[in-house]
């Protein structure tokens, strides 16, 4: 492997999937300013994610239901010609 190409200063990091409010703790070169208490009592820098294994429909075996009628209806809208 190349030397050097990896970045530095790896620090634990707690992920929070904010549709199901399932967290996890990881290393990460992550930036972020907010924080969160973990469940051993530290405080660890937060990463909001969208969407994780424990909501994703792939890894859950369900599906979502997607408001595609709104979001098209919000595009036509939007660019519709005057």
């Amino acid at each position: 492997m190349k030397k050097d190409i990896h970045p530095k200063g790896y620090r634990l990091v707690v992920f929070k999937d904010m549709s199901n409010g399932e967290s996890f703790l990881s290393r990460s070169t992550a930036v972020t300013r907010e924080t969160i208490k973990w469940e051993d009592g530290n405080e660890y820098p937060l990463v909001k994610l969208e969407i994780s294994n424990t909501s994703h429909p792939f890894f859950t075996g369900q599906k979502m239901l997607v408001d595609t009628a709104g979001r098209i209806d919000k595009f036509k809208k939007r660019y519709e010609k005057k």
